[in-house]
């Protein structure tokens, strides 16, 4: 029997002069899971947010990133693939209807890896492709997620 994980997150809006109007009303919330720090977010300005927020849209895609990265770093370790460092610039696109509904349709992920020895790089761009039959959040959407990994080498000169 698979085993269940179970995840709790509170989103909290509140605006004393509520939904009057479609251009009234802030969209600014509070995202929070128990001990942990307060999430400030807002909707997308393009949908009348704050862009000094994160917008769903952002936390998303960085939910994407992330989910690749952690599985990416445990196949590594458990395959001899030393890593010492990982960026990524994810980027997404979602396309908004006229009816004003929209979806993503497509991420592309752009790890930067650096690894410890020219020897590794086989096994470590070819693990991204593993990573990604593994996580999470990538096995939950309805599009591909592509990679365009980079692979950099730093050798200890010891």
């Amino acid at each position: 029997m698979a085993k269940q994980h179970h995840y709790k997150v509170a989103v909290s809006w509140h605006d004393n002069n509520g939904t009057r109007g479609y251009t009234s009303y802030s969209r600014d919330h509070i995202i929070t899971v128990a001990g942990k720090p307060a999430i400030n977010a807002s909707a997308d300005p393009s949908f009348r947010g704050n862009p000094a927020k994160y917008n769903p849209e952002e936390l998303f895609l960085a939910s994407i990133s992330n989910c690749h990265m952690l599985w990416y770093l445990h196949l590594c370790a458990v395959n001899g693939v030393i890593v010492l460092s990982y960026e990524d610039n994810a980027q997404g696109i979602m396309e908004e209807q006229n009816d004003g509904s929209g979806k993503f349709t497509g991420v592309t992920l752009h790890p930067v890896v650096t690894v410890s020895s020219k020897e590794m790089i086989p096994k470590a761009e070819e693990l991204h492709s593993e990573a990604n039959k593994y996580c999470f959040i990538a096995n939950s959407l309805n599009f591909a997620v592509n990679h365009q990994p980079d692979t950099l080498v730093k050798e200890n000169n010891v």
